[in-house]
């Protein structure tokens, strides 16, 4: 996660590693329902300040400052815009009042949500720990790890943006709104990433005011750690008629992680389609080719014509997944042949799909491992894998973006092992070091150790 309070005095260093300046300040524009950075404010030499566009200039950012992409020389500077105000100077430690007038709190540090190459302000910090964070990084984490000790838990106090207006544009207030402003302006992507972040209640608040469309591409769009447990808070019809809309691969990946009862009682409330394909799904073991496969994909028989097929393709419904290749299916329903939508468009409607689609099929069997799976898709060079029984029938098919979640998860995977590492050798380090402190203080008191 990352603060305001963490950014401010990091480094801002060009692309070529030469630092310029130092972060001062972050601007947003205030029309957004969790609005984007745009502008950064820093400290350059004798503390001059200057401002720069984020879109065009910041190529990088974490917690350790902020690197842009290009070279000091080819910096435009830029001005506060009037839509624009500034984080720290506008709302850090400004008060939050309600609609009657009534102190609520105070703005102790700003959460911000990182987006791919965006960082948004989600909300204000309102409790203790931003007190903690703003005096220094480590001391919050240090209270709150003895708090741990003490079974004690120190929660976040997040007021999320949405909830949140300037009042008559008075920076030395921040409105509490009691209406929620739209999503559907936001990539599904991004509310995603923004409902990671919240706290369960604030993220159902949220999530009340998606429809369903955008809930289930929200959904999907979230890492897997989060998804079932989402999926687990939600009013069982909603979660259930949300499963049923998502893509049957992505649902039963959801489905398998819950509860075995809660499972049931959603895939029960399902319609008997949806709840049989998922249900087919889970019958393959996780991390296998029909574990990750989708069973959406155009298959046609063999005796169809080129004109035939194109009309299949135009009935399929608006949500349909996009198609890469069209199957065929001989009498027995078994792959003989593939057909590329390049073929189908540059053919005669006339001819028989039998007699143009590629015959010599790479394919793998539900029991391949989603490692192989995902190498020979790269290797190949294939948008989707069928996946065929031991007849040689089409079960389903992997397609690119599954293969690229297997890499991330593999590599996430093995990142967290080495992370895992890590914490392991500077916890036993605190030990010694602990241990050796007090053997001196035992020491210096002259402790009898008869």
């Amino acid at each position: 996660m990352l603060y305001l309070s963490q950014m401010l005095g990091r480094p801002v260093v060009d692309s070529t590693g030469e630092k310029i300046g130092t972060i001062a300040d972050l601007a947003i524009s205030t029309g957004e329902v969790f609005p984007r950075i745009t502008s950064l404010a820093f400290l350059g030499p004798g503390k001059t300040p200057f401002m720069i566009s984020w879109r065009k200039y910041v190529e990088e950012f974490d917690e350790d400052g902020i690197t842009l992409g290009v070279e000091s020389h080819n910096i435009r500077f830029s001005y506060l815009q009037p839509d624009e105000i500034l984080l720290a100077r506008d709302l850090l430690n400004r008060q939050i009042v309600d609609t009657q007038g009534m102190k609520v709190v105070r703005v102790n540090d700003l959460k911000l949500s990182e987006s791919g190459s965006q960082l948004r302000l989600l909300g204000a910090e309102v409790g203790f720990r931003g007190i903690l964070r703003g005096l220094a990084p480590w001391l919050e984490r240090a209270v709150v790890a003895v708090s741990k000790l003490f079974g004690k838990k120190i929660d976040e106090q997040i007021i999320a943006w949405n909830y949140m207006d300037l009042l008559d544009r008075d920076l030395s207030e921040v409105q509490l709104s009691v209406t929620h402003k739209r999503l559907d302006e936001l990539h599904p992507a991004d509310v995603a990433d923004i409902l990671e972040q919240l706290d369960p209640q604030q993220r159902a608040n949220v999530f009340q005011h998606l429809d369903d469309a955008q809930a289930t591409e929200a959904i999907s769009e979230m890492e897997d750690e989060y998804q079932a447990d989402f999926i687990e808070d939600l009013d069982e019809a909603r979660a259930a008629g949300l499963l049923g809309q998502m893509d049957p691969d992505d649902a039963a990946d959801i489905v398998r992680d819950l509860p075995y009862e809660k499972a049931e009682a959603l895939l029960r409330l399902m319609g008997v389609e949806d709840a049989t394909e998922i249900r087919r799904l889970l019958g393959y073991k996780d991390g296998t080719a029909g574990g990750m496969m989708t069973t959406q994909y155009v298959a046609v028989p063999e005796t169809y014509t080129v004109g035939e097929t194109i009309e299949v393709l135009r009935e399929l419904d608006e949500d349909h997944p996009t198609v890469h290749y069209v199957y065929v299916l001989d009498d027995y329903e078994k792959l003989v042949g593939v057909l590329s939508l390049r073929t189908l468009v540059l053919t005669d409607d006339r001819t028989l799909i039998k007699d143009v689609a590629y015959e010599d099929i790479i394919s793998v069997p539900p029991d391949e491992t989603e490692e192989d799976v995902a190498a020979d898709i790269f290797k190949y060079d294939i948008p989707a894998m069928p996946v065929v029984d031991e007849h040689g029938s089409l079960l389903g098919i992997v397609t690119v973006d599954d293969a690229w979640d297997a890499i991330e998860e593999d590599v996430s995977g093995d990142k967290a092992k080495k992370l895992g590492l890590k914490i392991a050798g500077v916890a036993l380090v605190a030990v010694l070091v602990l241990a050796l402190y007090t053997l001196v203080l035992f020491q210096i008191i002259g402790y009898d150790w008869s």
